[in-house]
């Protein structure tokens, strides 16, 4: 692309247009509970949007019959719609694929745009800008469930470009979020070849003479700080504080902050495996920016054991993990050092662990490039778009 800073204090002249005015077709099931089948045609509901992703994922579906597909649903999503969701997490917002293999449930709908008043990937990235979220989340009626009613439709204002920059912008967030979806869908691919792998090796084909270990003798499980006891001196001297909120979402402007001046093994890196032992656990290889490790996490290490055999070993566990939590009578489930004492795990011999490392740690480090990469497509789509429209950077066309 060719591209030139606009001078200092320049800006494009934006004009506002609402929101329900630039629509052409908005298709509503909200308010009506759908009949349900153990199979099927997918209901996509409102968790399956995430405005880290292009499209809707699939997550914890339900489905519907072709019967009730074709009787019972007012109209259905059509490529290059885009779903809305309205109540719960008002604002996410994903683009629909061709072909529309699913259908939606209530709390959500399915916008059309006018292409005769607005590009439509362009209202696309502009729905899912801090911006808009924001104003979004401002308009939010409930006190218990926020949502977002078809009526506000008309309080929510888009700012306007020209046409030609409506579709420069539009095309470059689509495009920059379509190869973010791809390295998501490759990470979520190596995964389960990783799982794969590692089920057949110390499941299917467990060997007899392999020793026997707790899960706590293969890797160090260090304990987070109560990061608030340990305030940044200057701004120099901080970095953002990782919990559980933010090794599911990432770091938002109202993460926490510590000071740097901490032991090393509490700084967490790009990389490293964390497991959530509190509340809503969970094991991650992190993806994010350098932080500091919360009381809630345990940053897992290892000297003797390579890092696929002891991530692989707590995801193995976690489901049991997850129910030991629940068992606890307290306000945050958990789960304590001497259930990791507990939970047993296979070491083979240092030839085959050796052999099963050459197989498995480049899928491992290309899920950790892969996410790396999302990460700086993701700050520069989102630094970028509101540079354009602001006039901040300008474009040749």
């Amino acid at each position: 692309m060719n591209g030139e800073k606009g001078e200092t204090g320049t800006s494009h002249s934006l004009k506002y247009e609402t929101f329900g005015s630039l629509l052409k077709n908005v298709v509503d099931n909200r308010g009506k509970t759908c009949p349900t089948a153990d199979s099927g045609i997918p209901l996509i509901a409102t968790n399956c949007i995430v405005n880290n992703y292009l499209y809707p994922i699939y997550k914890k579906l339900r489905y519907v019959s072709e019967e009730t597909y074709n009787t019972w649903f007012r109209d259905h999503p059509r490529p290059s719609d885009m779903i809305f969701v309205l109540k719960g997490t008002p604002g996410r917002v994903a683009w629909v694929p061709d072909p529309v293999d699913f259908c939606i449930a209530q709390d959500m709908v399915a916008i059309r745009a006018d292409e005769r008043k607005i590009f439509p990937k362009y209202l696309f990235a502009v729905l899912r800008s801090d911006y808009i979220q924001q104003e979004i989340e401002g308009l939010h009626v409930g006190s218990l469930i926020p949502h977002f009613k078809k009526g506000d439709f008309d309080d929510l204002k888009i700012p306007i470009v020209k046409p030609k920059l409506q579709e420069f912008i539009g095309n470059q967030y689509f495009d920059l979020s379509l190869k973010i979806d791809l390295l998501h869908r490759q990470n979520k691919t190596l995964e389960a070849m990783a799982e794969t792998l590692f089920r057949q090796w110390f499941v299917e084909e467990a060997q007899e003479g392999w020793e026997e270990k707790p899960l706590s003798s293969i890797a160090d499980f260090l304990n987070g700080l109560a990061c608030q006891r340990y305030p940044p001196k200057n701004e120099a001297d901080k970095l953002p504080v990782l919990k559980i909120k933010e090794l599911r979402n990432g770091f938002t402007k109202d993460s926490d902050w510590a000071t740097t001046d901490v032991k090393p093994g509490y700084i967490v890196e790009n990389g490293d495996v964390i497991f959530s032992w509190s509340a809503s656990l969970m094991v991650k290889i992190w993806d994010g920016e350098k932080c500091i490790l919360n009381q809630h996490l345990f940053k897992v290490t290892s000297e003797d054991y390579p890092k696929w055999f002891y991530y692989q070993w707590c995801k193995h566990y976690l489901e049991e993990f997850v129910s030991i939590s629940a068992s606890h009578a307290t306000t945050m489930g958990h789960i304590k050092r001497g259930d990791l004492d507990a939970a047993m795990v296979l070491v083979p011999s240092k030839e085959e662990l050796k052999e099963m490392t050459i197989i498995i740690t480049p899928l491992v480090e290309k899920l950790i490039k892969n996410t790396k990469q999302i990460r700086t497509l993701e700050k520069l789509r989102d630094t970028l778009l509101p540079k354009l429209m602001n006039g901040e950077v300008r474009v040749r066309y």
